[in-house]
């Protein structure tokens, strides 16, 4: 029988030194880098070579963790990998570590083999997590390691619905099936099963996986590991993220005051239009970054691949002032954390003028700017503070609270012209309402997600029509 090498900190060892079984173990699955094959889902945002690339970066940091967790605590390490062959991985990442394909058709085997072998070799608690989780630490393995001393499984759960490390002391193969694996049910069902198990559970943080353009932030928090594969911030640079879904009618007056700018990146983040939006801001000299529907998403995706010192979040049918660049850097420069631009509506009905007075007055008081506003603030706290929140709605109220714990949310002078089209979809009154509905419900702990499904059904439905006199 083969068993892993020691993990102790040192260099030394080689993939085929065999070592005493230890108590835990920690098993890393990882997959060759190889072109096309890694990182699949990246390569449209990336390409095939930097996606392989941002792989390889990722499994290094993991291996480094590792060798971290080893240097203070005697495990050992078992490195399953798909893709390549152990030659390949061992010319790559060095020969210190115990290299076996992974065996199994699907995911769910694979990790059932695994942590089936380990088990049958000896170890009495062991952790699988992938490569994909660069916030994953040497104390968040730690923790997971002592959790299994006082309960049957550990989930580290990933924000997209997933779970970056799964820890068990015994071998349990019923927890691997009936999981819709890839899929943002893997935690919920994974944690049903466990139910079923009768068994005990801890969660550890929550942390991000890289699997989609929006994930690349966490990335960015890390720039001497990824800038070789993400852009590198430059001073004075500002970058302006616009998310878009089919705006084909309303992107090209947003956009032109913005082309041509030597000092002003555009980044067009598309949530799968399917008019002339992205031709339109690809002819207007645009970077256009495909990423899934949800405004949230889609300005996390922007801004990894932003370059700008600072970055500015524009809604398709907002104008900027003319002079907004300055003021901007007027702002940031005098201290303020963040900031944004007092509104106005397109509009000339005197009720818009209310709703105008409103939203200026909770903006500078509360610093609750709404993201009609031009959210803008330098990209190294929106980097620290994780971003916008992966959600349907809310998001730019989420990220403003963060934010808050910072420094101020400075307001402008100056005022953005942004469409009435949301106040003409339903009315004046009922939008103010519904608008204060969600806010009021989010606070109470309805989540993002099931406002959002209640406001797309309000949208669709069609307006009572007002009778009218003689």
């Amino acid at each position: 029988m083969s068993l892993p090498v020691s993990v102790s900190g040192r260099s030394d060892y080689t993939a085929t030194r065999v070592a005493p079984v230890r108590a835990e173990r920690l098993i890393v699955f990882a997959r060759f880098p190889e072109a096309g094959q890694a990182k699949t889902r990246l390569i449209a945002a990336l390409g095939a070579d930097r996606a392989a690339r941002l792989q390889e970066s990722l499994t290094r940091r993991t291996l480094e963790t590792a060798r971290r967790l080893g240097a203070d605590r005697a495990c050992d390490l078992e490195v399953r990998f798909s893709g390549g062959d152990i030659d390949r991985m061992s010319r790559l990442y060095g020969t210190q570590w115990r290299f076996v394909p992974q065996q199994g058709t699907g995911l769910g085997e694979r990790l059932e083999q695994s942590v089936g072998a380990a088990i049958g070799e000896g170890a009495k608690r062991v952790l699988v997590i992938g490569t994909d989780c660069p916030e994953i630490e040497a104390a968040t393995l730690a923790e997971a390691f002592d959790a299994l001393k006082r309960c049957d499984v550990t989930f580290g759960p990933a924000l997209d619905g997933g779970y970056y490390l799964i820890g068990l002391n015994e071998s349990r193969p019923e927890m691997f099936r009936g999981v819709d694996w890839g899929t943002d049910q893997v935690l919920r069902q994974s944690l049903e099963r466990a139910r079923q198990l009768r068994c005990k559970v801890q969660l550890l943080r929550p942390l991000s996986d890289v699997d989609h353009p929006e994930d690349l932030l966490a990335c960015r928090r890390l720039p001497a590991e990824f800038s070789p594969i993400l852009p590198k911030a430059r001073s004075g640079q500002l970058s302006v993220i616009v998310p878009t879904l089919n705006e084909a009618r309303t992107i090209e007056p947003t956009l032109l005051p913005l082309a041509g700018r030597t000092d002003i990146e555009v980044i067009v983040a598309d949530g799968g239009s399917v008019d002339e939006t992205v031709s339109i801001a690809r002819r207007m000299g645009c970077l256009v970054v495909a990423v899934r529907p949800g405004r949230g998403r889609q300005m996390n995706a922007g801004a990894a691949f932003a370059s700008g010192e600072g970055l500015l979040f524009l809604h398709a049918d907002t104008r900027l002032p003319a002079d907004f660049e300055a003021r901007i850097w007027s702002i940031l420069n005098q201290g303020a954390a963040a900031g944004a631009f007092r509104l106005r509506i397109e509009d000339p009905r005197q009720a818009i003028r209310w709703i105008e007075w409103g939203a200026n007055l909770r903006s500078r008081i509360l610093q609750t700017p709404y993201g009609d506003q031009g959210l803008f603030m330098r990209a190294e706290l929106f980097h620290q503070v994780g971003g916008y929140p992966n959600w349907p709605l809310m998001e730019d109220y989420e990220l403003c609270r963060r934010i808050r714990r910072h420094g101020k949310i400075a307001l402008a002078n100056e005022s953005v012209s942004t469409s009435a089209r949301r106040w003409n979809r339903l009315g004046i009154c009922r939008t103010t309402l519904m608008n204060q509905f969600i806010v009021a419900a989010f606070h109470l702990g309805v989540s993002p997600e099931r406002l959002a499904r209640w406001y797309s059904s309000r949208l669709k439905r069609p307006r009572p029509k007002v009778r009218q006199n003689g």
